[in-house]
């Protein structure tokens, strides 16, 4: 069955290192917006632009598994509505989700971002300290519930279907 993997967790958990593994263990393609944003913008969030190309990764990664090819999305997904609508757009299209969740400490996160920009700056998005703290507060850590696909919430109240918040969330989507 041709599987969707998903990468969730915040800056410097390792999840594009996992991302590259896993596309090659599984001869999948890998979608990871930082690969895009610095190449095309020079920037992680130019105006509004990340959610945009994101959109377009989503639309991709569905048509890839409709061909019955292996994805790797790299996003983060730090929302669990997120992360929810693109299992139900997955499961829709007769596909497997698969979530994989790396958490970091704090510690281990700060090094990480540390180390890649002084080792790779030209292929590393800068993080300032707000920026690690504002993801920190605003992750929505995955519950054991979520991470063995035993449940899934339904849209936010005032959206009809998963497609529809999709569409909204990430603009370039449909």
């Amino acid at each position: 069955m041709t599987t969707l993997f998903l990468m969730v967790g915040l800056p410097g958990a390792g999840k594009t290192t996992r991302a590259r593994q896993l596309a090659e263990e599984h001869g999948a393609l890998r979608l990871t917006p930082d690969d895009w944003m610095i190449p095309l913008f020079g920037l992680s969030e130019p105006d509004g632009k990340r959610d945009v190309l994101e959109g377009r990764m989503l639309w991709l990664a569905l048509e890839a598994v409709k061909l019955g090819t292996d994805v790797v999305v790299d996003y983060g997904c730090w929302s669990r509505d997120e992360r929810s609508a693109i299992r139900w757009l997955v499961e829709a299209e007769n596909a497997c989700f698969r979530m994989i969740y790396l958490p970091v400490d704090d510690a281990t996160q700060r090094a990480r971002i540390a180390r890649r920009r002084a080792t790779a700056p030209e292929q590393t998005l800068p993080m300032s300290e707000a920026d690690i703290l504002y993801g920190r507060a605003h992750f929505e850590e995955p519950d054991e519930a979520e991470l063995d696909r035993r449940t899934m919430d339904g849209p936010p109240h005032g959206w009809p279907t998963w497609r529809e918040w999709a569409a909204d969330r990430w603009p370039s989507f449909v």
